[in-house]
């Protein structure tokens, strides 16, 4: 985006629809975090390109919210958009709903796309569209009309994860569901999110970049079985499969007419996934039980083949992990190497190892001050020499057959400044001290978030995101409940930590203009021991590679830290060591050694 034609013309739109305050959200019918190029509106109409943006727009005014990974990017991208950057979380900025309730009034009308907001939003709109005496239109999506070229959805093969991998049958996870119903009082649920959708009929698909889930609703009933989905994203083998487990296949978009027609007394929905659209279409007769889907908890424990086949992948991704950082300290200042073709040479160590599917997301290759945006891209058209000196942060991922994998490691690539240094040090802290944690079972993950900050507070220093995220088996690399954050936020509530979750621990310094620091492990909640006070758990850490020492100001660390470190590196060299040529482990030897 270059100008603000395009907002122009969507308040025109709002003009001749009598619409005064108009929302546009990153989501799609499923209220997913990545999304599918069809339900890029934000990007369409703003330029903006992250993956978590709402735009209000008004005749006089129009803002878009973000959270803190994406500010020094939004600010760059919706240039001349016509479009202000609201900072979510910042001190005096308001939030999407106070800045509503300020420009929504009486007798005016806030109009969005309610196939695309949840139920939960929705309901909070409504109460303050409400309050305000204003009115509400939700069943008209004013980009369609001027979006003339958008594109259509993706309808990819699905294909089916045997149980060698999910370690167990889509009948008894349909039994276990189906318990938790009957506890909670329904005696049906709509299911909406994609991955659980994934995990529940040990199922994926390539419909969404990076998220190996196909476009699809499914219902659960006592006597019905239904999945909502694109007929010909089907082969003759999955349809046999669905067959067989007695679930008839409906058409993706039929489900906002079948919902009018659905057999259920009570009918379980989680208010955060399903959107208001098919929300409003149940009939009133039929109670809702609104309360998160008991499926997302179920499959955040992983169980022992999932915990098992992880591990595998953390071993293979760690040896392509490992090479990658040994092929870049040997190779800067002899070739030329880009942030682009390092994550190229990533990429091809990745696809070597058996089993590779796919990258988990997009890999980011952020050199120098690059890497002060979080979830910067490279860009191939502005593409960056790695120079002899400061940082390269790569943050990347992988999906095998056994898992998933996430990982940030910041490289040194020749002399630092004493504030890189310091900057370095004090994320290795965050990183060691949640990675030692142990804690009473029941402790929240919030709970636990302060152990990673706190080398940080000390002084008077943060960063503008979450710890960390639960990750999936072979689905979203952004996973609830699980996760660690300092605040409790609407998708990611209070959650007690249990054995069998994966989450990932990885603090960061990021300053603008300078450098970004980042360093990133998984953590598996295990079992540690019991006591008088109850029952305790730990983590172990499942990823494999070294961390640079070069840029460890070692007169920093506690003795407890520098324990951590050599644990987690003599763990690391005596796991790779048997996969890497004569010269890596020469070099493997001194990137772990003991400090």
């Amino acid at each position: 985006m270059n100008d603000q034609s395009r907002l122009d013309e969507l308040r025109r739109l709002m003009l001749k629809k009598h619409i005064d305050v108009y929302l546009v959200v990153l989501s799609d019918y499923h209220s997913s975090e990545n999304v599918v190029e069809a339900f890029q509106e934000i990007r369409w109409l703003s330029g903006f390109s992250g993956t978590n943006a709402t735009i209000i727009v008004t005749q006089d005014d129009a803002g878009l919210w973000t959270d803190g990974r994406y500010f020094i990017q939004a600010k760059n991208q919706i240039k001349n958009s016509g479009i202000r950057l609201f900072p979510m979380g910042e001190e005096g900025v308001p939030d999407v709903y106070e800045y509503i309730d300020e420009h929504l009034k009486k007798g005016m009308t806030l109009g969005y796309d309610g196939r695309v907001v949840s139920l939960e939003d929705h309901e909070r709109y409504k109460k303050l569209a409400r309050g305000n005496g204003a009115g509400i239109k939700c069943r008209e999506n004013l980009i369609d009309s001027l979006w003339t070229d958008r594109p259509q959805l993706p309808c990819s093969k699905v294909w089916i994860l045997s149980d060698s991998f999910c370690g167990e049958s889509v009948e008894d996870k349909l039994g276990r569901v189906s318990k938790l119903l009957q506890k909670r009082g329904a005696d049906a649920i709509l299911v909406s999110d994609l991955c659980d959708i994934a995990w529940l009929l040990n199922i994926r698909g390539n419909d969404i970049d990076y998220v190996p889930v196909a476009l699809s609703f499914f219902y659960l009933g006592k006597n019905k079985r239904i999945l909502y989905i694109d007929g010909k994203s089907l082969s003759d083998e999955t349809r046999a499969y669905f067959e067989a487990l007695d679930i008839e296949i409906h058409p993706y978009e039929s489900v906002f007419s079948d919902i009018r027609r659905i057999r259920a007394s009570r009918v379980m929905i989680d208010p955060l996934t399903v959107n208001a659209a098919i929300a409003s279409g149940i009939p009133f007769w039929i109670r809702q039980i609104k309360r998160p889907s008991p499926i997302t908890r179920l499959k955040a424990v992983k169980n022992k083949t999932e915990i098992k086949n992880t591990r595998l992948a953390h071993i293979k991704d760690g040896v392509a992990v490992t090479k990658f950082i040994y092929r870049i300290k040997t190779g800067i200042g002899i070739e030329d190497i880009t942030e682009c073709s390092a994550a190229d040479i990533l990429h091809d160590l990745r696809a070597k190892q058996e089993h590779f599917i796919d990258e988990s997301f997009s890999t980011i290759s952020a050199y120098g001050a690059n890497a002060a945006m979080m979830h910067y891209e490279p860009d191939r058209n502005n593409d960056v020499k790695l120079q002899s000196k400061g940082f390269l942060l790569v943050d990347s991922g992988g999906h095998y057959f056994e898992g998933t994998t996430d990982i940030t490691r910041t490289i040194v690539l020749g002399p630092l400044t004493p504030e890189e240094i310091h900057g370095f040090t004090l994320t290795l802290r965050g990183a060691l001290r949640l990675m030692a944690a142990r804690f009473p079972k029941g402790t929240l993950c919030q709970g636990l978030d302060v152990l990673a900050r706190g080398p940080f507070w000390d002084e008077g220093l943060d960063y503008r995101c979450g710890t960390g995220h639960g990750v999936g088996h072979i689905l979203s690399v952004h996973e609830g409940p699980n996760g660690f954050r300092s605040k409790i936020t609407k998708k990611l509530k209070a959650c007690p930590l249990l054995p069998g979750m994966i989450t990932t621990d990885e603090p960061g310094l990021y300053e603008e203009g300078k450098f970004g620091v980042r360093i990133e492990n998984e953590l598996l909640c295990v079992s540690d021991r019991k006591t008088e006070y109850g029952s305790f758990l730990r983590f172990e850490n499942i990823t494999m590679a070294p961390i640079d020492l070069d840029a460890v100001d070692l007169s920093l660390l506690t003795e407890e830290e520098k324990n951590t470190l050599n644990e987690y590196h003599k763990r690391v060299y005596d796991t790779l060591l048997p996969f890497m040529d004569e010269d890596e482990a020469v070099w493997l030897r001194k990137a772990t050694k003991a400090v």
